[in-house]
């Protein structure tokens, strides 16, 4: 499932707290970087457990919003999207581009040879 950068930033909030949010909690982390109202982040949150992605605890009072997603499987998600999309598939294709526009640090090199030679069989 492809996640909206608002959606992402809901979830942000939620992997943050693993323990939950309750409503007021989730407005307060929320609206700095939003500005979003109660009402707007109720709103997201409801529609977002429509979706599968959020579950409430409305067994809580107040009740408790947590993600019902984990951050890897998003984060897999929308790299599988981006390869499929950008890329055409070729994982080496993306690593060049990456690499080709951003400076690697010597260890961030040391760690990439030590993947790459992993792979090896």
């Amino acid at each position: 499932m492809k996640l909206s950068e608002k959606e992402w930033r809901v979830l942000e909030a939620l992997w943050a707290a693993p323990e939950g949010l309750s409503l007021g909690a989730a407005v307060e982390v929320l609206r700095p970087a939003t500005g979003w109202s109660r009402n707007t982040v109720l709103t997201y949150l409801t529609r977002m457990e429509a979706k599968g992605l959020v579950n409430i605890d409305k067994g809580e009072n107040p009740h408790r919003y947590r993600a019902g997603v984990d951050r890897e499987s998003c984060a897999a998600e929308e790299r599988r999207g981006l390869l499929e999309r950008v890329y055409q598939g070729s994982a080496g294709k993306l690593v060049a581009a990456f690499l080709k526009e951003e400076k690697l640090t010597a260890q961030e090199r040391e760690e990439l040879k030590r993947l790459l030679d992993d792979m090896e069989v």
